[in-house]
């Protein structure tokens, strides 16, 4: 799991006034059967925090002010973004950036996540400009690394997408996510390879962390009906346990799919983005793997139709 490149929030005086505790609310998890993994976990999709929309509130109201400064107001369109992005309103969020930009061009924050949204709308070379500019102002912003890997990745620079995500995971080998990003980044390049590396790595991994488990999961060391049966081990939470499975379910989707069992994937893709998780990476996402996966699939049946036309 990463929000948007660590756990970032907004930690200027407005949400300092309101505070940054998520709400959540208890319940029991519905099942649905699947006859191929036994029974999938369902939480309720993660509610807007009424907190945060009395932040907007707040960051919104005080633009209004003629009186603020300069660097007042770049942080506080930087900071209303931050809370768009995390009610899952990318355009407004990528408004605000470029609003704080205009008056500090030296915002790094805010190239990284103008890069971020605009990956994720298919603009791969503004993207990448966005990220260098925040190495340039940053050198040491870590998760930098983590976004320019995973928009190469999805841009088709499968080779420098690898060079940044083992980059990112030298920086913490211990941390399961930057493990298994760093294994789908090898695994476009020289499969044999990424399963090694996978499991060299997977060495420095707690044994305690669930989301070893996922490492697991790709090595075949445990089964998806195993992987899914223990999603809801230690979790106290509607919020933890919608979490959970927004990450869960976006590995699972990217696993089905790498053995060619794109429906499956699709509704683990689906499953991922039904739990609101606007922030974490794999919700962000898992709509461009829904979108590559039916693409996969419209490819699939056209081939099947052409088999089908040259036997007649």
């Amino acid at each position: 799991m990463f929000k948007p490149y660590g756990k970032i929030l907004a930690s200027c005086l407005f949400l300092t006034l309101v505070g940054c505790q998520s709400t959540s609310s208890e319940g029991n998890a519905a099942l649905v059967t699947n006859d191929h993994v036994g029974q999938l976990i369902i939480s309720e999709p993660l509610a807007i925090n009424f907190k945060k929309e009395i932040a907007l509130a707040r960051i919104s109201d005080f633009l209004q002010s003629p009186e603020i400064k300069p660097e007042q107001r770049a942080k506080a369109f930087y900071d209303r973004g931050l809370l768009f992005d995390s009610f899952g309103l990318p355009s407004l969020a990528r408004l605000d950036f470029n609003r704080a930009l205009r008056i500090d061009p030296k915002m790094a924050e805010a190239y990284n996540f103008l890069g971020i949204h605009y990956t994720l709308i298919g603009q791969f070379e503004k993207a990448y400009e966005a990220f260098d500019a925040t190495i340039e102002l940053a050198p040491k912003h870590q998760y930098v690394y983590l976004n320019r890997g995973i928009s190469l990745y999805y841009g088709g620079h499968e080779k420098l997408a690898r060079e940044d995500l083992q980059n990112f995971h030298r920086l913490d080998p211990s941390d399961p996510y930057r493990v298994i990003w760093r294994y789908l980044a090898e695994h476009k390049v020289d499969k044999t390879m990424a399963i090694t590396n996978l499991k060299t790595n997977r060495e420095q991994v707690n044994s305690t962390v669930w989301a070893r488990e996922i490492i697991d999961l790709y090595l075949m060391n445990i089964s998806e009906a195993q992987f899914v049966k223990g999603l809801t081990r230690n979790i106290a939470s509607q919020e933890q346990l919608a979490e959970r499975l927004c990450e869960a379910y976006f590995y699972l989707g990217k696993f089905a799919r790498s053995y060619g069992q794109f429906e499956r994937a699709e509704n683990y893709f689906k499953l991922s983005l039904a739990t609101n998780v606007f922030e974490f990476v794999e919700h962000r996402y898992a709509r461009r793997e829904l979108l590559e996966t039916r693409l996969q699939m419209h490819k699939r049946r056209l081939d099947k139709a052409a088999a089908s036309k040259l036997q007649q």
